[in-house]
């Protein structure tokens, strides 16, 4: 599965200058006062290290690491949702979208002025957070006399489905964001359904000047303390910086990250805390064809790893063998590692861990 995340915030932010770092599309920034104005998307290699230990270990032909596709809308001015500006318009291209960076702008600029004439975190957040809410209210309030009348069946899904618009409508009424709702598994699969944005994990990412780099600013700590209010994330990234980096070949990136005082590039940080707000890791498998790393949910169980991929695997798993990296790096050989009893030999029940490098058995399909 290929994580998919959407990018908001107010415009002039540097949303656009966040999407080139992560992406290294070289994208021009989206025009949020034209309606005609195409979201930027582009996908993100997630960095992974253990794809390159592997590869010292195993020779293969190519090396492919997880993905994050990623969405750049325009940016939501304030009365977005009454037609002020076009950012609006945007948001149907982020309702699918697994999360949402939530981009505020915390760097000073001369040159890049603050739609809202000076810069303050907390209340760029609240703005666009009322926008994302009055738009989710539309939606949720024309689809609500529709699902009453459906509702009058006695059918199980529609009266689940009027009894969550329901709650979302008192929810968006008061001014609160959906993901704030306790939900049953039931309506969780319905709100998954529908679309709405303020439903979704949010991770909010404070775009520091070069002076700041690790995020220690008043202006980051006081976005931490508003977010810490909804137990939401807050990653710090320089994206300026960053995108400078993206553009350099990657033999030349890590000597410029060094040279910036920073231990790995932005993706790197981002995608570990976008993994760890949806409950998502890595798995790897590792061949003459390919070595790659693959995304699952935390807990899922072999099978479901072997689905990821592909269908027939799932269907027909008989049992995983699985090592860590570091078995290879010690022992050298998967021979090696299974001579010294190192490699396991899992059944359906078994856990996949972040990390594990895993051979799928199956009937038919055979090993992958």
């Amino acid at each position: 599965m290929a994580l998919q995340v959407g990018i908001v915030g107010l415009p002039l932010v540097g949303k656009t200058t966040i999407f080139n770092a992560l992406t290294a599309a070289g994208a021009e920034a989206t025009n949020y006062a034209k309606a005609q104005t195409k979201p930027n998307i582009g996908v993100a290699k997630v960095p992974d290290q253990r794809l390159h230990t592997i590869n010292q270990f195993i020779q293969t032909k190519k090396i492919v690491p997880a993905t994050i596709q990623i969405v750049d809308v325009a940016g939501l001015a304030r009365g977005a949702s009454a037609g002020h500006g076009g950012g609006n318009k945007f948001l149907s291209h982020i309702r699918d979208m697994d999360a949402i960076l939530h981009v505020v702008r915390c760097f000073d600029n001369p040159d890049v002025l603050h739609v809202e004439d000076t810069i303050d975190p907390v209340r760029d957040v609240d703005t666009v957070e009322t926008e994302l809410v009055l738009a989710d209210l539309e939606i949720v309030s024309g689809s609500l006399d529709r699902a009453e009348r459906f509702a009058k069946s006695g059918e199980k899904e529609a009266v689940i489905r009027v009894e969550l618009l329901r709650k979302c409508y008192e929810k968006l009424d008061q001014g609160r964001p959906l993901r704030e709702l306790d939900l049953s598994p039931d309506q969780h699969k319905q709100m998954k359904s529908m679309g709405l944005i303020t439903a979704k994990k949010t991770l909010f990412v404070a775009n520091v000047g070069e002076d700041d780099v690790a995020g220690e600013s008043e202006r980051v700590k006081k976005l931490r303390e508003r977010c810490a209010q909804e137990n939401a994330p807050v990653v710090a990234i320089c994206g300026k910086l960053e995108a400078e980096i993206a553009e350099l070949p990657e033999d030349q990136r890590g000597e410029m990250l060094q040279a910036m005082g920073l231990k790995e590039p932005a993706l790197a940080v981002l995608a570990r805390e976008a993994y760890r707000l949806l409950g998502l890791h890595s798995f790897l498998t590792a061949g003459p064809d390919e070595i790659r790393a693959w995304t699952v949910h935390v807990g899922a169980k072999a099978p479901e790893a072997a689905g990821a991929v592909h269908s027939d695997l799932e269907k027909s798993f008989i049992k995983a063998e699985v090592y860590r990296v570091e078995d290879l790096v010690q022992f050298k050989t998967e021979s090696a590692i299974r001579q010294h009893g190192k490699l396991r030999l899992e059944g359906k029940e078994y856990v996949i861990h972040d990390g594990d490098v895993v051979h799928f058995m199956a009937g038919l399909a055979g090993r992958k």
